[in-house]
């Protein structure tokens, strides 16, 4: 054998020893152990069908709706009802058309008793203008014809009703259970009708949008994730369905925490890290959509009553009416900080005179203001989910049966390796190739369950199925790098060796890049247990064609070379 066919030692090349730091790195993350009560054990997060549990599917309740009303019956009805006196519309202004206006309505009424511009304010229907002469009230209201169905629905249904608009009219979601009958006898005393579309057909559809169900279920996750249990899985199923696994967790269990709100609560800075409680999550009456105000993205919350006096309370004790900047406002969920920000200081001046009741907490002009705007309003929301749901379905897996599913996953994946090395030695029928070959999927296997352990993945059995996939890929990529070093059945010069394993690992990164573009669909529309699937594959398969392939391409070439 002539010197030159003879390539560097492995213990210089640094690919050998990133695969040797990658695998002692997963073992420490996989954190394999043993006790005489539980056998075997691992820091490794199971699923439900390995580990046990429980399941619960939700349903979400609500409707999407378009209405109409008449503006002066709205007015009628809601202010009546608050002050609990009558009133007499003088006029109203501005577009009466359906749908609703863009450039509002004036509405002037008076009324024989006292009305507070607290309690005007308090009815959210849009500022006032009062006056008083002897025992009459007189009352200018700029409003719209959407923000007056919304409050009226709000209050008739106890529930919130958020508007969208939607081409030229208003689509209204009532995140509450209400029937379409329900819906319409409800309308009558506003003068009010569900519309109907251009085919004739009322536009009404039971559920809630999308956007409301993923933040369900992005609230949900965050709930569970954030008391220190396993990684719990919350996966969206159609349009009005969440699924949540408990694995390790009983049924009885699983309910509670389910039910249990999360504890958010709001303090105001006093000296240092010092602070004091203001309110808890329960004084938020409602969350808002994030809107972007003067380039800044804000997340709008209003307060009820107790939560609005409250927090004028203490910023006047505190100081924060006279310095904000040395006072700061913080927000808690669970005990851990989620938003810290100073009051502005016209919302520091305007609490020195009456309370606030709607607030915007303001969290910058870029994308990650963006991102952080629409964290916090799912943590402002985390004390109630969005919209009313129902318990649909719930489930139990007995432990002793997860236990069996890992010993049946674990021998399938055993049988699968022994299998492929025996295939591999009837093709070669060298024990030189079958060691490294057999020892490189090894260790891809221990790295991808050190990734696992690493970011808490679950491990169900898609993802196990997963694995036995990439595992299935690595052998494939193997093979093509020994038949290119195998060149005619023998060992080729270093030369003739450099240019063959290049050809080879160019097949080996196309079928990877195909594998990696083929899964990601499913990985990017979380299609259920399919999106473990995918995500498990193609981690493997990066982690092989990256870290574990180079590495077995120069080895086998110095393998075979000191057999010959």
């Amino acid at each position: 054998m002539r010197e030159e066919e003879v390539p560097k030692g492995l213990k210089n090349d640094i690919r050998v020893w990133l695969l040797i730091a990658a695998v002692v790195l997963s073992v420490v993350m996989i954190g394999p152990g043993y006790s005489a009560e539980e056998g075997l054990n691992t820091d490794l997060n199971y699923g439900l069908d390995l580990e046990g549990g429980s399941w619960i599917q939700i349903k979400l309740q609500g409707a999407v709706t378009q209405l109409d009303a008449d503006i002066s019956m709205l007015v009628t009805e809601i202010v009546e009802s608050a002050i609990d006196a009558p009133i007499e519309i003088i006029s109203v202004t501005g577009d009466e058309g359906e749908g609703y206006s863009n450039d509002g309505n004036t509405v002037t009424f008076t009324t024989s008793t006292y009305v507070s511009g607290l309690q005007m304010d308090l009815l959210g229907l849009g500022g006032s203008d009062i006056s008083y002469s002897d025992d009459t009230s007189s009352i200018v209201l700029s409003t719209n014809k959407q923000t007056l169905i919304m409050q009226y629905l709000s209050k008739a249904l106890n529930t919130e009703v958020v508007p969208l608009f939607v081409g030229d009219g208003v689509e209204y979601e009532i995140r509450t259970a209400v029937s379409l009958e329900e819906l319409q006898t409800l309308m009558v005393p506003v003068g009010g009708n569900v519309l109907t579309g251009s085919d004739g057909d009322v536009i009404f559809r039971e559920g809630v949008r999308t956007e409301t169900r993923d933040m369900t279920r992005d609230i949900l996750s965050e709930k569970l994730n954030s008391l220190g249990l396993k990684d719990i899985p919350v996966r969206t199923v159609g349009e009005e369905y969440i699924l949540i696994d408990f694995a390790g967790t009983d049924l009885t269990t699983a309910k509670e925490i389910v039910e249990k709100p999360g504890k958010f609560e709001i303090r105001m800075q006093t000296t240092g890290n010092e602070s004091v409680h203001v309110l808890y999550g329960d004084s938020i009456e409602k969350v808002g959509i994030v809107t972007q105000v003067d380039g800044h993205w804000n997340t709008p919350f209003t307060l009820d009553e107790d939560g609005a006096f409250a927090l004028q309370k203490i910023a006047i004790e505190t100081g924060a009416i006279a310095d904000p900047n040395s006072h700061l406002l913080y927000m808690y969920l669970d005990d851990n900080e989620v938003y810290g920000a100073p009051l502005s200081y016209s919302a520091a001046s305007a609490l020195n005179e009456h309370p606030i009741y709607s607030w915007q907490a303001s969290t910058g002009a870029d994308e990650d203001g963006k991102t952080q705007a629409d964290q916090l309003q799912i943590h402002l929301r985390a004390g109630a989910l969005p919209v009313n749901v129902v318990l649909m379905g719930s489930g139990q897996v007995d432990a002793a049966l997860g236990d069996q599913f890992k010993r049946q996953v674990a021998l399938a994946g055993l049988f699968a390796l022994l299998a492929v090395a025996a295939v591999v030695f009837r093709r070669y029928h060298q024990k030189e190739i079958l060691l490294p070959m057999v020892g490189t999927s090894l260790c891809e296997v221990i790295i991808i369950l050190g990734f696992a352990g690493a970011i808490n993945w679950q491990l169900d059995l898609p993802a196990i199925a997963g694995i036995i996939a990439a595992i299935g890929t690595g052998i494939d990529h193997l093979v093509i790098i020994t038949d290119e070093v195998l060149y005619e059945g023998k060992l080729p010069s270093t030369k003739v060796y450099m240019e063959r394993i290049s050809k080879a690992f160019a097949i080996i990164f196309a079928a990877a890049a195909t594998t990696t573009i083929a899964m990601s669909p499913l990985v990017v529309m979380g299609f259920g247990a399919l999106r473990g699937f995918a995500i498990t594959t193609i981690v493997g398969v990066l982690i092989g064609v990256l870290i574990a392939r180079p590495v077995y391409g120069k080895v086998i070439k110095v393998v075979l070379d000191k057999a010959e």
